[in-house]
């Protein structure tokens, strides 16, 4: 993609989504809706391929998007991110949505392995804040939102690293909540409770998704549409948390 074509941003509204992969995900759908709302998206992950395919999606559809690779778990690459919105406009909203998926029983699980998956997802959601916050502080407004699964609220195997990782990023959400609701930033967390229909699932799982039948998976788009409501909230009744589950969830 030529960088006429990415550094097309005209709209001063920023939507920062950090954790986009393939165009059949979460990430790339949460994208979509906010640049259908009119935002211009600035999307971060680590597969410049996948990001350029999700952004000229978007531009085909009529909106602005610009690709902005990097790692969640880099100081230096969100900073350099931060900067780069600066120069483009005001950041409105931002959200992480990147997690470290590590997979094994207990006593196969290493300790480089545990650290991993909370690099990405608790200490990547620590540093996505820090990158994201002075903007918004800066405009007086905005949303800060961040997504987190059934491992969020209880673990079981083999799950300890994932679900370690989301709780301690379940509990920065509400710290950080407390501490900048005040001004005027509306921090949420969304649980996603179930599998999510996707790129992911299908390609790692695809038992489970013909296991679970009509409505046995969260559909990504009705996902994102949750998130958009999460930020349009007036203040006077804003969610710090949400949870979403497919019909054919038990919870």
């Amino acid at each position: 993609m030529s960088d006429a074509v990415q550094n097309n941003l005209t709209n001063t509204r920023l939507a920062w989504i950090a954790g986009v992969g393939a165009s059949a995900g979460l990430g790339a759908a949460l994208a979509r809706r906010f640049a259908r709302e009119g935002l211009s998206v600035v999307v971060t992950g680590r597969s410049r391929e996948r990001l350029d395919t999700v952004v000229a999606e978007i531009q085909r559809a009529g909106g602005q998007a610009l690709a902005l690779p990097g790692d969640v778990t880099s100081e230096s690459d969100l900073a350099a991110i931060a900067r780069q919105l600066a120069e483009r406009g005001t950041l409105e909203v931002a959200i992480f949505n990147a997690a470290g998926a590590t997979r094994a029983p207990t006593l196969d699980l290493s300790a480089e392995q545990f650290e991993a998956a909370w690099r990405v997802t608790t200490l990547g959601g620590f540093l996505f804040a820090r990158a994201a916050l002075p903007p918004l502080l800066v405009a007086g407004r905005g949303s800060l939102l961040f997504t987190g699964a059934t491992a969020s609220l209880r673990g079981r195997p083999p799950f300890a690293a994932f679900a370690s990782a989301k709780a301690g990023l379940r509990s920065l959400t509400q710290s950080l909540a407390r501490e900048f609701g005040p001004q005027n930033i509306h921090v949420a967390h969304v649980v996603v409770d179930g599998g999510i229909d996707g790129e992911r699932l299908r390609t790692s799982a695809p038992q489970r998704a013909a296991e679970r039948g009509p409505d046995g998976l969260l559909n990504p788009d009705e996902i994102a549409d949750s998130y958009w409501h999460l930020h349009q909230q007036g203040r006077s009744a804003w969610s710090q948390e949400i949870d979403l589950r497919p019909f054919n969830e038990s919870f």
